[in-house]
């Protein structure tokens, strides 16, 4: 018979080719509906990676085993194809073939990477009808979801209702605390995990050092990194490199190069760590010394090195050194082209120096259009060195790229009223009660933002 000749090839089928066959064939011969046939079909393409071909006997079977919905949902979720796990789940639903607790948790895993909040919601109260809510794999899984869509209201409801929490439970919540940019609530988390008797894994410190670094929690990232030497932890490349960034944004830069030279790993994002704690400290020598020592030990630096290395060189007015670098850029030496935020250093570096043309005609030069970060540094840098002319024309283009932004009038009316041009400051006024705008007491000193932002471009 035809059906036995076909489980005889798919028993001893080895490549993607035989595997195309033998579908063509199953269509041709109407046997992948066949239960046993569809079956060992769908084994042998999950054995080759044929996710694809999987899933479309899969969802053309009209009963497909449990068993078998749970594997390609499991190998989907792992090759990060949206919609297709989901897919999966909806033709089970649609047959009555029953979901289990292993069905849950690795189509929540796909939901969570995708961000679909409507759907895992919905699974969440198929998950409760079906008597698995009290799982603590699916639960755990679930917060996934609702910590990915940053909805930690219903993230933290989930984790209150668990019967049981394990380490898992309680590094997703932290996570989700810290991916929301609510680190006090992911250092509270972390804290209460302690008093819970929990010990947390390199996944949870990895987490919540970041909170610290962001938070400016040095004591908590200091108890965190006693406990680690206490416990007898080996400093990986990433939990290192966590720690190399918390200490250089808490301002604790040698701490952070204690450990950076500690490390036995080491990878280009310890080197940016290194660096950007340098710049941040104004160390901006130190900062060049390590970049040049970075190259020279073979690693490549990326477009964050780059920003770093130059936002050290302006903060330490190191204006020859920054010019050198960007021209290396320039040139391609790294093997890529400035971005729109290289320039926005060089900008700042040039405007802070005081090399108020320079950095106008870097502005012009450049193959972007200028941000509104670029023309507020400049603006900053012309107010700081009294270049009143040149600060009128970085605000009018403030004005011009955000004219809802009361802000930037003040700035332009005060520089009117330097120059003793009252007209124009009447002018100005009008102009924003005009537009409805009013006056921000605050206002002044807004013009200031951009410059310490100027990274972000």
């Amino acid at each position: 018979m035809i059906s036995n000749r076909i489980l005889y090839f798919l028993h001893s089928c080895v490549s993607a080719s035989q595997i195309h066959q033998i579908q063509a064939q199953l269509i041709l011969q109407s046997l992948h509906t066949n239960p046993t046939i569809a079956n060992s079909f769908i084994k042998s393409c999950l054995a080759l990676g044929l996710l694809k071909n999987a899933h479309f006997v899969l969802t053309h079977h009209p009963e497909p085993h449990v068993f078998f919905c749970n594997s390609v949902i499991r190998a989907l979720c792992h090759s990060k194809i949206p919609d297709i796990p989901f897919s999966i789940y909806r033709h089970m639903h649609k047959n009555s073939i029953l979901p289990n607790n292993y069905t849950f948790p690795f189509l929540f895993k796909s939901l969570a990477d995708f961000h679909e909040l409507n759907l895992g919601q919905m699974v969440h109260g198929h998950v409760i009808k079906l008597g698995h809510g009290d799982d603590i794999y699916v639960q755990n899984s679930l917060l996934s979801v609702y910590a990915s869509c940053g909805r930690m209201r219903l993230c933290r409801q989930v984790f209150d209702e668990m019967r049981e929490r394990d380490v898992v439970s309680w590094t997703v919540l932290i996570t989700g605390y810290r991916s929301a940019r609510k680190y006090d609530d992911a250092l509270i988390t972390f804290e209460q995990m302690q008093y819970a008797g929990v010990e947390p894994n390199r996944v949870t410190m990895v987490n919540a050092l970041a909170a610290c670094a962001s938070f400016g929690a040095i004591e908590m990232g200091v108890w965190i990194h006693d406990f680690m030497r206490r416990k007898g932890w080996e400093l990986d490349v990433i939990l290192g490199t966590t720690l190399v960034d918390m200490y250089g944004k808490c301002g604790r830069s040698e701490e952070g190069l204690s450990v950076f030279r500690s490390m036995k790993e080491k990878n280009v994002y310890s080197w940016n760590a290194v660096i950007n704690g340098l710049a941040l400290a104004e160390s901006g020598k130190e900062a060049v010394w390590w970049f040049n020592r970075m190259v020279q030990e073979g690693f490549k630096p990326d477009d964050v090195t780059l920003v770093e290395v130059l936002c050290a060189c302006s903060h330490s007015g190191l204006v020859d050194t920054g010019w050198k670098i960007f021209t290396s850029l320039l040139e391609g030496k790294y093997g890529f082209l400035p971005a729109a935020k290289h320039y926005a250093c060089m900008i700042d570096l040039l405007g802070r120096a005081g090399f108020l043309d320079d950095a106008f005609s870097l502005i012009r030069k450049m193959p972007f259009e200028p941000t509104k970060s670029m023309w507020g540094s400049l603006l900053t840098c012309c107010r700081t060195h009294g270049n009143l002319e040149l600060s009128e024309y970085a605000a009018k283009k403030l004005v011009e790229l955000e004219p809802e932004n009361s802000a930037y009038y003040a700035v332009l009316s005060n520089l009117y009223a330097e120059m003793g041009r009252w007209d124009d400051v009447v002018k100005m006024r009008d102009l924003m009660k005009e537009r409805g705008l009013k006056k921000d007491l605050g206002s002044s000193s807004l013009e200031h933002e951009p410059r310490e932002s100027f990274g972000n471009y």
